[in-house]
Parts: structure tokens; C-alpha cells; sequence
């Protein structure tokens, strides 16, 4: 198998064995391991796996959310080698409140601040399709790009909520059936 590493400053790929010596490993969660040939011509090998346990994985229900949210960053950070710390601390920071709130919450709030570390967040001033301003309520497209609901024909949010989400980085005064709307764009990719 090959395994996708997040580190704190660069994604590896490694190959891992898998037999009745070996642990599974399992997406999305954090490991404590062993490189063996990082030098040599052949792809690195992974060896004593170790996985460090997190409270909700216990929990089927947030564990299928967080392997959802987690497979979103492969093809999303695929072909680059050296990354910001952001993303491993922003996996981390999330992982850490889990068990505490609404795992949906937690990856609109996470979504938000990668956007705006990004440099991709953009405010619901003018509909990304007509170039005309928004008023009242905002449909959001891939990558939470604004339009109006009938330019896409979609679902939308009020405005104001979604400038405080901005302002704020937080749904706490987003309502569930919103914060489902949110979440379900951001599951299409980011």
C-alpha cells in the first residue's frame, strides 16, 4: 500500500506492508512511525507503526465524518512536497475539538480559514456569475464562490450569516439546517 504522510512541513508517500504482523493503518489518523531507505533509489518504507488515539474513534458516526473531511486534502494537496505548517496544525486543531462539537461545524470553520489562508475566500459582494451585487440571501458554489440562487439554481443562505462566518470563523450562530447546506459544498471537493 501506499501511504500519504502529513507532516508538519512537506507530504511523503511511502509503501507500508500489510499482513498478520503488521498494523492496519487507517486513513485520516495521526501515527507515530519509522522511515527505513529514506535514502535510497525506491520509494521509503514505513515500520513500527504506532497509532495515536483520539477519544471519538470509537464514535463510527464522527469517525466516517472525519475520514470524509480527511480524504478532501489528497487530491487537494496533490503534487506538492513542502507545505505550511497550517495544514497539519489546522488537521490537528480540528481532530483536538472533535469529540467536543459538531463535527460539521468543525470542517465549515476549518474550511473557512484554509480559504482565507489560501487567499481564495471570497465575500458575498457580487455573484461570481452575472457580476451583479448580492442582496438578501447568497447561493454558494464550489470552493464557496457567491451567486445568486437563480444564476445556479441552488439552495442559499442568508447573506448576513455568512459574512459573520467570514468575520468570525465560527457557526455559532448558524443554523443547523445552513450549516448542512455549507457542508455539503464543501464535500464536493475543495
Amino acid at each position: 500500500m501506499i501511504a500519504l504522510i502529513i507532516s508538519t512541513n512537506e507530504i511523503k508517500h511511502y509503501y507500508r506492508f500489510f499482513g498478520a504482523r503488521h498494523s492496519i493503518l487507517q486513513i485520516g489518523h495521526l501515527i507515530d512511525y519509522e522511515i527505513e531507505g529514506e535514502n535510497s533509489s525506491y520509494m521509503p518504507r514505513l515500520r513500527s507503526l504506532s497509532h495515536v488515539g483520539f477519544s471519538w474513534l470509537h464514535d463510527k458516526n464522527r469517525l466516517l465524518l472525519w475520514h470524509n473531511f480527511i480524504s478532501l486534502f489528497a487530491p487537494h494537496l496533490r503534487d506538492t512536497g513542502n507545505i505550511d505548517p497550517f495544514y497539519y496544525d489546522l488537521l490537528l486543531d480540528a481532530a483536538k475539538k472533535w469529540d467536543k462539537q459538531n463535527p460539521k461545524r468543525i470542517i465549515c470553520e476549518s474550511y473557512i480559514k484554509l480559504l482565507k489562508f489560501e487567499g481564495r475566500l471570497h465575500e458575498p459582494q457580487t455573484c461570481y456569475i452575472c457580476e451583479q451585487s448580492l442582496r438578501g440571501d447568497v447561493s454558494l458554489m464550489h470552493a464557496f464562490l457567491p451567486a445568486h440562487p437563480e444564476c445556479i439554481y441552488a439552495s442559499s443562505i442568508r447573506r448576513d450569516e455568512l459574512i459573520s462566518l467570514y468575520n468570525h470563523n465560527s457557526t455559532l450562530y448558524i443554523e443547523d439546517e445552513d450549516v448542512e447546506y455549507l457542508f455539503g459544498i464543501i464535500m464536493k471537493g475543495f
